[in-house]
């Protein structure tokens, strides 16, 4: 017994001096901040921001102390996105990592994160092989399989779509599994589809269209990125298609707007958020700080990545400790998450959150409500 005490003296001083010695607690993040898919991690870099000034610090160990968001490039690049998490966990000795946004990328990402057992929060890759067989690798948004579901419903039901042509962008993870999704649910209903495809980057889809047209598709469904789907919506129009256009996800950046202008009005795309959903209770405060922050509407980027930082601080508040295993655990238990973007519970041995989906619209230059979809 008095052996006990001795050791548990010992367990309390060296925690007391461990804390005493830990002046700010580092956070990993690894976003696309640049190449053709930028808009995707500078909004997610605007969300976390706003979530610092909000929440500047953790509780830990009865104090509170700073917390440092440690950036990364991974410019849309599978290789860097492995070598972000690398330089993350072997040089900068964070215990979590927030992002990326990509499958692609977080599929790469996640690999290493997995195998040097720190978790990893990506925010908005929902590529279903980003979390599978990894006990690591969370996310804050739901999962391809949700989305082609509730696409092809979508379809058939609202759009009324019985033929529809799907543009698969072949480079992206993402692209070719949400496509897939789709045309099987899609086919459930009794719809056919058929795909043309292209390569990330690509501006002249001329010939795909053209292609595409003569099969008389009454819907255009894209389930790439926003530059290439405002090109492809051009370029429908100009071809003389007077169908509807549906997107994912991927569609859900001003620069959808800015590029496409008149040509992606109607446009309906799922993604996790709009202002106007009523989603959580922390959903409405979130949107009056991101106004008086940045003076435009929140994004559904943002508004995951900050619900991916907070998430980690519960985590790390949770454990009561910095190891990464600890913090993982944490994670893996979270239930009623109260997120911006949607209550987030994980299932016992999944990193896919229960949550709703969003169905926006493009209307009059403006991304519009069109309604929420829970599970």
């Amino acid at each position: 017994m008095k052996r006990f005490y001795v050791f548990l003296v010992i367990a309390v001083v060296s925690l007391s001096v461990f804390a005493e010695e830990v002046t700010e607690v580092k956070i990993g993040a690894g976003w696309e901040m640049t190449g053709p898919i930028a808009g995707f991690g500078q909004m997610s870099w605007d969300g976390v921001k706003l979530a610092m000034k909000l929440r500047p610090t953790v509780n830990l160990w009865g104090k509170e102390i700073p917390v440092k968001v440690v950036l990364l490039d991974n410019k849309g690049d599978k290789a860097e996105a492995a070598n972000v998490v690398k330089r993350l966990i072997d040089f900068e000795n964070v215990p979590v990592i927030l992002g990326p946004c990509t499958s692609s990328c977080a599929l790469a990402a996640g690999a290493i994160a997995e195998q040097r057992k720190v978790a990893m929060l990506a925010n908005t890759a929902t590529n279903p092989l980003v979390t599978q067989n990894r006990r690591y690798i969370f996310r804050a948004c739901f999962t391809d399989v949700l989305q082609g579901e509730l696409l092809a419903k979508f379809a058939w039901e609202e759009l009324k779509a019985r033929h529809v042509v799907i543009m698969v962008d072949v480079a992206q993870d993402y692209v070719v599994g949400l496509a897939n999704y789709f045309k099987k649910a899609f086919a459930k209903y009794g719809g056919t589809s058929f795909e043309e495809y292209y390569n990330t980057g690509d501006q002249d889809f001329t010939a795909q269209l053209t292609d595409a047209l003569s099969h008389n598709p009454d819907t255009i469904f894209m389930p790439g990125y926003y530059a290439e789907i405002a090109l492809i919506s051009k370029q429908a129009r100009e071809l003389g298609f007077e169908g509807s256009l549906l997107a994912g996800d991927g569609a859900d950046a001003p620069e959808l707007i800015q590029i496409g202008g008149e040509f992606v009005e109607g446009l309906c795309y799922t993604t996790y958020f709009h202002q106007d959903a009523d989603l959580s209770p922390a959903t409405k405060p979130f949107v009056e700080a991101y106004w008086k922050e940045y003076n435009r509407r929140p994004d559904a980027f943002g508004a995951l990545a900050f619900d991916a930082y907070n998430l980690a601080l519960d985590a790390i508040e949770k454990a009561q400790s910095l190891d990464p295993e600890e913090i993982r655990n944490a994670l893996a238990s979270m239930k009623d998450f109260q997120g911006v973007a949607g209550t987030i519970t994980y299932p016992e041995g999944s990193g896919d959150p229960i949550k709703p989906a969003v169905i926006n619209t493009v209307e009059n230059g403006q991304f519009v409500l069109k309604t929420v979809v829970r599970p």
